[in-house]
């Protein structure tokens, strides 16, 4: 039970600020809040209006799921995470709608074949996106360095080699968590729509699609979180000399 009460306090409490994460921009709530952005995303025949509509949620609800749970040892200008935001939301629609242009002026290809590839084009525009979105929001880390802590939890130093860790982590983990949300609905789709019960029932497509959204962002999200740790360690011996001569511990641990 105690173990169960650590694991609910740390999926709630910021480990920095030691403030509550506001529900929606909790880990814990990235499917049931994330879910209805990505059926957006996901439904076929998007116009250039819907596509940058969709891409503007999506970017808009990841910016402040990373200010939420970003590493708050150091101060941040607010200028900062709304340079991440906007450059976010910049590349994801540009990215999104070029590639459906592209697609669109492909004459070659068959309008089924057409339908199919666009809608694979969300996980580019969101996984670029999203390391657009981390590298800005977090730039100033990489300068100013984040806090490492001993055994006891003590500061020992700010490590900009830790930082640099921590933002390549991230940045990994936002391109992971895409890839089988936005890859495996349309090719689950694709097969479904050419049953004959579906193809009768047009109108029970939108319900399916989004229990496969569901479903795929709901076993995706663990895997991709596991990846690497909210509190990562990294060995002393590879960071900064100044910070290895500070503490006789071998391992030090940051907040990534």
């Amino acid at each position: 039970m105690r173990k169960l009460s650590c694991f609910v306090s740390q999926a709630i409490i910021h480990p920095d600020t030691g403030e509550k994460i506001f529900m929606p921009f909790r880990m814990s709530g990235y499917v049931p809040f994330g879910t209805p952005i990505v059926i957006g995303l996901l439904l076929p025949n998007q116009t250039v209006m819907s596509t940058i509509i969709w891409q503007w949620l999506n970017q808009s609800h990841n910016a402040c799921v990373n200010y939420a749970n970003r590493n708050a040892t150091k101060p941040t200008p607010t200028s900062k995470f709304l340079e991440g935001y906007v450059g976010a939301v910049t590349s994801a629609v540009s990215i999104a709608v070029g590639l459906n242009v592209l697609i669109q002026k492909a004459n070659k290809l068959s309008p089924g074949t057409r339908m199919i590839i666009q809608r694979f084009v969300p996980f580019p525009a969101v996984a670029s996106a999203n390391i657009c979105n981390v590298a800005l929001m977090r730039h100033n880390e990489l300068s100013e360095g984040i806090d490492v802590l001993d055994n006891n939890g003590s500061v020992v130093g700010s490590s900009k080699i830790a930082a640099r860790h921590a933002i390549m982590e991230t940045a990994f983990t936002r391109v992971v968590l895409p890839m089988p949300i936005f890859v495996l609905p349309p090719i689950i789709m694709s097969y479904l729509e050419r049953l004959r019960f579906l193809q009768r029932n047009r109108r029970l497509l939108l319900p399916i699609h989004s229990v496969v959204c569901l479903v795929t962002f709901g076993l995706s999200l663990p895997v991709a979180i596991s990846l690497f740790p909210q509190m990562s360690q990294i060995e002393v011996s590879r960071l900064e000399p100044e910070i290895a001569m500070a503490t006789d511990c071998k391992v030090l641990t940051y907040n990534k």
